[in-house]
């Protein structure tokens, strides 16, 4: 017997690009944000269907797309629940720069020095790796603490992957805090290098030329979509990492 729900979703037919982007925003918003914890189920479809008014081949879409980005998984005759992280756990964590920043009692201020809309360069390998064939959002932005400069910070976004990022004002927000707070991510991976102020960096930086500073570059995933990379580099003379780890977390003796 068919459901009022399966009724009214073949009554209005296909669903729009745009109703499927809502859905699947309005999900993962609860998922990001911690309302839907990980093993918290799902509305079923048919809950689904009758809340949006679409048909039970949109939601389906949705919530395999959701499954196949690592946020969902789908158990047989039980429904569709909120997915542990399946991401390697990191021994030293990027740190969020705002908060680093306000817990050595200092104000933080965030800049923005560039924004570009472009496609991505095939010339660029980071760049087409990201979004090939596609367009990236660049940015690069200066982090103070206080007065003094604290971080630089080149960033791309993949447009295909995040179009609303083209509507944010990142002027007023900076995109490390809009991402985290916007778009969920399964996988990361992140590389550390020591480097020597180049002259554009040092002025920026307020520093000598050839200081040292700390490179921090970092990727980002949501299943098999490249989201964004990053390059954060951080004075030498305020910043340092630490890492507290375990003799289970570490491999090797020494």
């Amino acid at each position: 017997m068919e459901t009022e729900g399966e009724a009214q979703g073949k009554a209005q037919g296909p669903a729009s690009p745009t109703l499927n982007r809502r859905i699947r925003a309005d999900i993962e918003a609860k998922i990001l944000s911690g309302e839907w914890g990980p093993g918290h189920r799902i509305p079923y479809e048919h809950e689904l269907m009758a809340q949006y008014g679409c048909a039970r081949m949109t939601v389906n879409k949705v919530v395999s797309e959701l499954a196949a980005a690592g946020l969902v998984e789908r158990r047989r005759r039980a429904g569709s629940f909120v997915a542990a992280p399946r991401i390697q756990s990191a021994i030293l964590q990027i740190p969020d720069i705002e908060a680093e920043v306000t817990a050595r009692g200092e104000a933080y201020r965030y800049e923005l020095l560039r924004l570009e809309r472009r496609p991505a360069s095939r010339a660029a390998p980071v760049e087409w790796e990201l979004a090939p064939r596609g367009r990236v959002l660049e940015i690069e932005c200066r982090h103070m603490a206080g007065s003094r400069p604290f971080a630089l910070e080149r960033r791309l976004i993949n447009i295909s992957a995040v179009p609303e990022a083209e509507a944010v004002d990142f002027a007023r927000q900076s995109p490390s805090s809009w991402l985290v707070t916007h778009v969920p991510w399964t996988a990361a991976e992140h590389k550390i290098t020591a480097v020597n102020a180049v002259p554009e960096m040092a002025k920026l930086l307020d520093i000598p030329d050839a200081s040292a500073c700390l490179e921090l570059q970092r990727r980002t995933w949501r299943g098999d979509e490249n989201i964004t990379t990053v390059r954060q580099t951080f004075r030498g003379d305020l910043f340092d990492l630490i890492a507290r780890f375990t003799p289970a977390q570490a491999s090797g003796g020494g």
